[in-house]
């Protein structure tokens, strides 16, 4: 029988708190397993109630429970960077607030520099009180929302010089004042947007931090304030004494690793990420300093999006069953130098950057950790650039305004593990982000998905052989503007253990005219003629592993499928394949393949 630590010791029964209080392990599972339901039925709720498909179709939410600290406590599936990053607004506002918070409360906030990813990145929460009227826990809905206001349509001014040009700022906004819609602060937000459906998503959210308090509160009443005090402490004890046992198994060393971005939006080159790691008895180190400095790139992530990745990533690396809470935050030594591209000063453009070098960080990570666990190592990010976004003036079946912010399908970046290869499609945001369907896009805005498919040869052989990139081709019907950041052009994703990396990314405007244009690396108010079609070739996730030593087999397979050529095979993997797909009399030349494999 296989015992369950905590819970199946007999011999302890009830556990200690920081503070003394003390929680049989059972009851405490029973309250983090409500917390996180609730966590979920936030979540949904978003996806049931909004307005735009960037939130009722693609994922792009996560719901986070918190104590009266502002220590995370529990969260639902969803964009781990934004369950990792709600935590510093929240404690923003208990310090701010302090006693001015009061039951019925919802306060907004998507302020980068007081903790947040991004302006697009809306936190919503509200408190929840015992009935003693001390502060219990707060539940948060954090979501990405398609516009910010500002200087440029979409919320990724390109060419912001500072963060004041990218949109507006809330670093904390009581839009709920105990349970009182403040009609002047939805006025305000509705005056800086330019979405319809901005302040039904934002709806939406306050919606779930309302029903996220309800079924809190239903919480405390069955089990009582103490209880979940308790059990909140035990989740989060549990958590850092299971990663600290992870991390003593892992031999004591510095273990470094740099990776670039192509390029900033305005064209800088090379942004780059250092990470060393330390491993020192059961806690990390994890120290960003050697990376990028120059003042005048326009890459830069804030330090709670870097502290997301981050935390992500290293997650990601260990036992899945251990509770995603603070815990992990308690046995790592993040630093990370203020005026780096992954911690700016105070004022610096960021909307790109919770993508780049937001993403690099995971990457700087992944491959800073497979020098001691290459067996569990992926980065678990992708390299989207940012999100495209393209509108009109008028979609011809409407008379009205449209804008889309590239929320539909995509597929690339999927890195291959030891034992398993780069999966389905989509790997945007941990494996989290669901993108809608080219027909719901289809309905919603005026163009046409007239191409999708594998791109053969795109993903990193290894191994386990990398997931492939796919051909994307959209037609606009009327004359559409398109913005667009592409990166994975030159550093692309990156394999693991001697597996190569993907395949790049490369995005044409007006494909197959006499005015095509390459996007390198941005693009911004680009207008599209009816008819005319942008091609995006998304690039494919790295392997893991010498790729000669791939089962030929599999390779066989792969060729098969679409997903190798027979010039690949034998290049990429040393196996000689004889025939043709037309044909159908694919084989594998045994001889000829121990041949190749056996040069040096």
């Amino acid at each position: 029988m296989t015992l369950v630590p905590g819970l199946d010791d007999r011999s302890s029964p009830r556990s200690a708190t920081a503070d003394g209080r003390s929680i049989d392990p059972v009851t405490a599972e029973v309250v983090r397993s409500a917390f996180e339901t609730i966590c979920f039925e936030m979540a949904t709720y978003v996806s049931r109630t909004a307005t735009t498909p960037i939130l009722n179709q693609s994922n792009e939410r996560n719901a986070t429970i918190l104590d009266a600290g502002g220590r995370l406590a529990a969260l639902s599936v969803g964009i781990p960077q934004f369950m990792l990053s709600s935590t510093l607004p929240v404690r923003l506002a208990i310090e701010f607030f302090g006693d001015e918070l009061v039951p019925g409360d919802v306060i907004v906030a998507n302020d980068p520099y007081h903790g947040g990813g991004h302006l697009p990145d809306f936190n919503v929460f509200a408190p929840v009180f015992d009935d003693d009227g001390e502060l219990l826990v707060i539940a948060s809905i954090q979501c990405h929302h398609g516009d910010t206001g500002g200087a440029m349509a979409g919320g990724y001014n390109v060419f912001a010089k500072d963060i004041w040009s990218e949109g507006t700022r809330y670093p904390l906004l009581k839009i709920i004042d105990g349970g009182r819609e403040r009609r002047d602060v939805v006025l305000m937000m509705r005056a800086n947007n330019r979405l319809d459906g901005f302040i039904g998503d934002l709806r939406a959210q306050v919606g779930a931090a309302q029903l996220g308090v309800d079924r809190l509160a239903a919480v405390a009443r069955e089990h009582g304030s103490a209880t979940v005090r308790a059990a909140i402490d035990h989740t989060i004890a549990d958590a850092r004494e299971r990663f600290a046992a992870e991390i003593t198994r892992w031999p004591d060393g510095r273990y470094e690793a740099d990776v670039y971005v192509d390029a900033d939006p305005a064209g800088n080159a090379d942004i780059h990420v250092h990470v060393a790691v330390t491993v020192a008895d059961d806690r990390l180190v994890v120290d960003f300093a050697g990376s990028d400095e120059r003042p005048d790139i326009n890459a830069w992530s804030t330090y709670g999006n870097t502290r997301g990745y981050t935390i992500a990533q290293l997650a990601s690396l260990v036992d899945p069953s251990i509770p995603k809470n603070e815990g992990f935050f308690d046995c790592v030594d993040l630093r990370i130098p203020e005026g780096t591209c992954v911690n700016p000063l105070p004022g610096r453009p960021v909307s790109a950057g919770t993508h780049h070098p937001g993403v690099e960080v995971g990457d700087a990570i992944a491959l800073a950790m497979s020098q001691i666990i290459p067996s569990r190592c992926a980065p678990q990010t992708y390299k989207y650039g940012a999100p495209r976004q393209m509108w009109g003036d008028v979609d011809p079946r409407s008379g009205r305004p449209f804008f889309d912010h590239g929320g539909e399908t995509n597929a690339g970046w999927v890195n291959a593990v030891e034992g398993v290869d780069g999966w389905g499609a989509l790997v945007a945001s941990n494996g989290n982000l669901i993108k809608a369907s080219a027909e719901l896009n289809e309905v919603l805005f005026p163009h046409l998905l007239r191409g999708r498919n594998y791109r053969t040869d795109s993903g990193g052989a290894g191994q386990w052989r990398g997931g492939c990139g796919s051909h994307f081709v959209k037609e606009v019907r009327t004359p559409t503007f398109v913005n667009q950041y592409v990166v994975n052009r030159i550093h692309t994703h990156p394999g693991i253990a001697g597996g190569t990396n993907g395949a790049p990314d490369r995005v044409v405007l007006a494909a197959g005219t006499d005015h095509e244009v390459e996007v390198a690396p941005t693009v911004a108010g680009h207008l599209l003629a009816t008819g005319e079609q942008l091609v995006y070739d998304f690039g494919g996730g790295g392997g893991w592993g010498d790729p000669f030593r791939r089962d030929p087999q599999a390779v066989l397979n792969d060729v098969w499928d679409e997903y190798v050529s027979v010039e690949g095979a034998a290049r990429d993997y040393g196996v000689v394949i004889t025939g043709s797909l037309d044909a159908m009399d694919l084989a594998i030349d045994t001889e000829a393949t121990e041949r190749r494999r056996a040069r040096p």
